[in-house]
């Protein structure tokens, strides 16, 4: 008997939730790696957004949260080795 939630529909179910968009730019392995760190801070806020505009969260757990996510982007982009005030130009 096949029941919805089978282990078959695990990995579509995740990959709709959590989807991931092809790196397209410069490759470099610490590029690549902060698109996909860069990916994931996009959907944590967008869950986020999600919770705090259905009533689920606060707004200012919303920001906490929101903040914390960025905070820690930027420590990845610092230990990658990109500078502060590094653009794709330089």
């Amino acid at each position: 008997m096949n029941h919805p939630e089978s282990s078959s529909a695990g990995p579509d179910k995740e990959s709709f939730i959590y989807a991931r968009s092809s790196y397209h730019g410069e490759f470099t392995p610490q590029r690549f790696l902060f698109n996909a760190n860069l990916q994931e801070f996009a959907q944590r806020v967008s869950i986020i957004c999600g919770l705090e505009t259905g009533g689920k969260i606060t707004s200012e757990e919303a920001y906490r949260e929101i903040k914390r996510l960025w905070k820690s982007l930027k420590e990845s982009w610092k230990n990658l080795g990109f500078s502060e005030n590094q653009d794709d130009n330089s």
